[in-house]
């Protein structure tokens, strides 16, 4: 990818200074019609009905205005973590997500999609595979795109399993495109598990280019609505709507990629593919150590009756540590899971500019790993993305503004 490693600029200071920290996950907003554009021909059409218009243009124009008024670009330093969602700086406009990563300080950003996370599962889990591998290939072009701006910003592809071919094919033309990791959803197929051995296709290219696969909230199971009907007056999500998450919701965040995993490890996807590695990002993790402990127990109780548990050289614990990475989020106790799950699988981020990333990620992560020692503290800002990454991270591993 193109792009060079711009400086924060005379009397400005980056959020993050005089230390190396990698983001595992950030975001951009696309607007209407941005995957479509890329997308090939013959699908442009079918791809713009089944996605509907999207935000409204007026509101996206508005937006793009305020972007390029210099009162309000003047006070982009200042306002670097303040500013969320569109308004924030480089959200929408590519040219400007360099000086975000200059004013942000961080040495390498996941970059992930915000416009495109929910269709990308819907047209994967519930519609004609046509239809997801021709979204999923124009959301990797557009990705791809956006990012080539700064060789710091490391684009998410999307790989839909619900076609095994296809799949071994999308996950060739988006490490070809230069994927810095490849997201699939949480959820299984329709047809068949996860852990099918006619996806292996797409573990081991993964695996041979050392490009990460990674699960993303947003490609989960939604809960069940039901639970919602108690009878009581509707409780607001977190942005103050009823169509994001509330405290119930958030709850099951965690249930279908523990599912998903435990069935990958129990198959034995994670032993044939020993060298690549997963990461389960905005998701939470203070679900994982017990998570760990009862596939321990699960493989321990039924080691004498399945043969593929037999066959594992590691146990299930031992397999995560080695091939897993998660992100906890901001107000969780990041310290306790690192003790109680292991040094080598937590992570930073940001989750920026989304607001649920919060205006201080860094303070509240350092308050939470105090407990700890430096050593520990460093693998979880620096060390277990550069394993996670491994060598799509390239020579990023230094301070931004060096």
């Amino acid at each position: 990818m193109g792009g060079q490693v711009a400086t924060v600029g005379e009397g400005a200071m980056p959020y993050v200074e005089g230390r190396v920290v990698h983001d595992a996950d950030s975001h951009i907003f696309e607007p209407p019609g941005y995957a479509e554009r890329h997308a090939d021909p013959k699908h442009r059409g079918a791809l713009a009905e089944a996605l509907g218009t999207g935000e409204r243009p007026a509101f996206i124009g508005s937006v793009l205005a305020k972007q390029r008024d210099p009162a309000f670009r003047a006070k982009d330093a200042e306002e670097i973590m303040l500013r969320k969602n569109h308004m924030a700086v480089g959200a929408m406009v590519r040219e400007d997500r360099p000086r975000a990563l200059d004013l942000l300080g961080f040495a390498s950003q996941l970059v992930f999609t915000t416009t495109y996370l929910a269709p990308l599962r819907s047209f994967d889990l519930h519609r004609d595979p046509e239809l997801a591998h021709a979204l999923a290939a124009a959301h990797n072009r557009g990705m791809v795109e956006f990012c080539s701006v700064d060789r710091r910003l490391l684009p998410v592809c999307y790989v839909p399993l619900c076609d095994i071919e296809r799949a071994a094919t999308t996950t060739a033309e988006a490490i070809g495109l230069g994927a810095g990791a490849l997201m699939v959803a949480s959820s299984p197929p329709t047809e068949y598990s996860p852990s099918h051995v006619g996806l292996d296709r797409v573990w081991a290219q993964a695996e041979e280019a050392g490009v990460p696969v990674v699960f993303h909230v947003g490609g989960e199971q939604p809960m069940n609505p039901v639970y919602k009907r108690n009878g009581l007056p509707p409780v607001p999500d977190f942005h103050g709507g009823d169509t994001n998450f509330t405290s119930v919701s958030y709850m099951a965040i965690p249930y279908a990629p523990m599912q998903t995993l435990a069935t990958l490890i129990l198959d034995g996807v994670f032993e044939r593919f020993p060298n690549l590695k997963f990461g389960a990002i905005e998701l939470g993790a203070s679900w994982l150590p017990g998570f760990m402990r009862a596939m321990d127990s699960a493989a321990e109780a039924f080691s004498k009756h399945e043969e593929r548990l037999q066959r594992a050289t590691l146990r299930p614990s031992e397999q995560m540590r080695r091939q897993l990475r998660v992100t906890p989020y901001p107000h969780e106790d990041a310290g306790w899971i690192v003790e109680q799950a292991g040094t080598e699988m937590a992570l930073f981020s940001s989750d920026y500019p989304h607001v649920e990333g919060g205006r201080n990620p860094m303070k509240r992560f350092e308050a939470s790993l105090s407990g700890l020692g430096a050593p520990e503290r460093e693998r979880f800002f620096r060390g277990n993305f550069v394993d996670l990454m491994g060598p799509t991270l390239g020579d990023l591993d230094r301070p931004a503004a060096a």
